[in-house]
């Protein structure tokens, strides 16, 4: 019974070593915490006067609620995108139900609200479900310059 035991917890440990490198490396929306949001996008606790971008791409970064009804219809094209430029931009997703003091800082009061973040100017926000032809552009315009 102790080695079944044993054997049970190393493959479920391997199972979840082996999910978190595979969720780190597929291309796709990454959702945010707090915590991630400020090592990865903005530390808007030390710089609370400056913008200052932490990443190493420009990003969009969503706001959205699960109820959310336009939320939910740009989740599939904000999806297509991260496919679409993996290793150009990141797409994050921050959960304004989960992430309410991050929400405050931004002053985010309609949903979706998004925020286009170029590598070296500050950010450009956008609300609304918008369409994936307009996604693209603002990326390409806003975001990589083109």
């Amino acid at each position: 019974m102790g080695n079944k035991k044993r054997f049970f917890s190393a493959t479920v440990l391997l199972c979840l070593l082996f999910s978190t490198v595979y969720s780190q490396n597929k291309a796709g929306v990454i959702r945010l915490t707090k915590a991630e949001f400020l090592k990865r996008v903005v530390n808007y606790e030390q710089n609370a006067n400056k913008w200052v971008y932490l990443g190493d791409k420009p990003c969009i970064i969503d706001f959205y609620a699960d109820w959310c009804g336009p939320c939910k219809r740009i989740a599939p094209v904000l999806e297509e995108l991260a496919a679409e430029y993996a290793g150009q931009i990141y797409i994050y997703k921050v959960d304004t139900e989960k992430e309410r003091e991050l929400s405050a800082a931004f002053d985010v009061r309609s949903l979706p609200t998004l925020l286009f973040c170029p590598m070296d100017e500050n950010p450009q926000i956008a609300q609304g479900a918008l369409p994936k032809e307009t996604f693209k552009e603002a990326i390409e315009k806003v975001l990589l310059k083109k």
